[in-house]
């Protein structure tokens, strides 16, 4: 082909590229409109479950339990734990695809080179030598290789988000756990507790008998309600250990149940703005994702149907050939070189590339609807947070009311028991009373603890202050 012919062809492919433009994806309301968010929900009003100030979502809500070993925990966990570093691996591979696709819209240059000694007889090429530098560049007349390039970032925006929301949900899930063993140890603390208070018991049976008053069958008692307790003792301590393993494990140490907890739970920072569950949906890292997986889904669909359009692929060489042996022709000029085009336009496949579009398309839909899925989820989420600390917060005023009054019968109880008004059997049941009701206060102010970590969760908070979240990766 002459050279005027391929510069026309080149020409003739830049004015399609340029005029080619790819579509944008769907917008974020096009999306909950698509999905149908915009049409059965009301996403501009208040949260429901319970009233919370409609400020905006706050980060750094790690800081906000003022818990300086917690804080160390957190930061450990982001280091060593194996499952972030598995998400970690999964961006830096997302970002190598993007490049992988980049590359398709640049020219490929490749170098050959050939030689030998024809010794007699065989194949007369190895006796020639020579180098060949070729060039070649596909036009991307329809935007096929940039919708790929396009959904390769989309992917790569949406596991970066993955990954942030990864982290949140590790940072979560050691607070939560770091409040469980603190809430254990305390367990343990009250379960000692109760062994000493039986063992005083056994004693004060013993002393009721030696003086008249008492008889076996109260000793008998008092040493079976101590070996019961002290039997629930060895169960906490057991569950007390577990949890320490399980914590250890999460933040990348040896499960040695070695950790050393608080003596006492942290207070539970004050009222959470919540924002609007709008900006819910804006902000969380997981719905990002789940957003640009709907970008990815869209350019997909587009480099399917690219796919059924001609292709044009220009290249062009320059060789130096040379022969010790063979004669070549007179008219032979080192080096010599050429350009050319070649043209491929898919006629028949059996209907593939057509399937390949419809089933990028049903992709594209899916996609739109896990997003959907997961937004109502998230709705949920804070719903069921809001809703569940504002039961935790009544049943702790009545809890801790009922820590009181059970204490104050105990006491009444023991008294009446060595003046010999009351026996044995009153007393440990009114000691069995007061042991429920510290347990289960203690249990709800836990619970507190974990919700108001699940409402930031749910809310899309980040827990670091913005300065410190680690920068997205930049593609170029």
């Amino acid at each position: 082909m002459h050279a005027p012919r391929i510069l026309l062809i080149a020409a003739i492919g830049t004015g399609f590229l340029a005029g080619c433009a790819t579509k944008p994806p769907p917008t974020r309301a096009e999306i909950h409109q698509q999905s149908g968010l915009l049409t059965n929900l009301v996403l501009t009003k208040p949260w429901k479950a319970a009233p919370v100030s409609t400020n905006g979502i706050q980060d750094d809500w790690l800081g906000s339990f003022n818990d300086a070993q917690l804080a160390a925990l957190v930061a450990e966990a982001m280091t060593n734990n194996p499952d972030l570093r598995i998400a970690a691996m999964r961006v830096e591979q997302a970002a190598q695809y993007v490049r992988l696709a980049k590359a398709a819209l640049r020219p490929a240059v490749n170098l050959f080179g050939t030689g030998g000694l024809n010794m007699g007889g065989g194949d007369v090429s190895s006796a020639l030598q020579g180098i060949s530098l070729g060039a070649s560049w596909e036009p991307d007349l329809w935007g096929r290789m940039r919708y790929g390039r396009n959904a390769a970032q989309a992917t790569y925006a949406s596991t970066q988000a993955d990954f942030e929301f990864s982290r949140q949900s590790l940072a979560a899930t050691t607070a939560k756990s770091w409040f469980t063993a603190v809430e254990t140890g305390l367990q343990l603390e009250i379960a000692e507790e109760m062994v000493q208070s039986a063992r005083q018991l056994v004693s004060l049976a013993e002393t009721r008998r030696r003086v008249g008053s008492g008889n076996e069958q109260e000793i008998a008692l008092a040493r079976a309600a101590l070996a019961n307790y002290e039997d629930a003792a060895k169960q906490v301590r057991f569950a007390y250990d577990q949890s320490l393993r399980a914590l250890e494990l999460l933040i990348g140490r040896y499960p040695g149940a070695e950790l050393e907890t608080r003596r006492d739970l942290v207070t539970l920072p004050g009222p959470v703005p919540a924002g609007l569950p709008l900006e819910m949906l804006e902000r969380r890292p997981d719905l990002v994702a789940a957003e640009r997986r709907v970008a990815a889904a869209f350019h997909r669909v587009g480099e399917a149907k690219a796919a059924r359009l001609p292709r044009l692929i220009l290249n062009a060489n320059v060789a130096a050939i040379d022969s010790d042996i063979l004669q070549l022709k007179e008219d032979f000029d080192n080096p010599i070189g050429g350009a050319g085009a070649k043209l491929i336009a898919p006629i028949y496949q059996g209907g593939a590339l057509k399937t390949q579009v419809e089933i990028r398309t049903l992709e594209q839909k899916q996609a739109v609807a896990e997003y959907a899925r997961m937004a109502l989820r998230a709705l949920g989420d804070v719903e069921n947070s809001l809703a569940a600390a504002r039961s935790l917060d009544e049943r702790q005023s009545f809890l801790e009311q009922a820590v009181t009054e059970n204490r104050r019968a105990l006491e009444f109880t023991k008294t009446s028991y060595r003046i010999g008004q009351s026996d044995m059997r009153a007393v440990q049941q009114q000691q069995l009373s007061h042991h429920e009701s510290r347990l289960a206060l203690l249990r709800v102010q836990s619970e507190r603890l974990a919700q108001r970590v699940n409402l930031h969760l749910a809310l899309g908070g980040s827990f670091e202050s913005p300065s410190a979240s680690p920068a997205s990766v930049t593609m170029k």
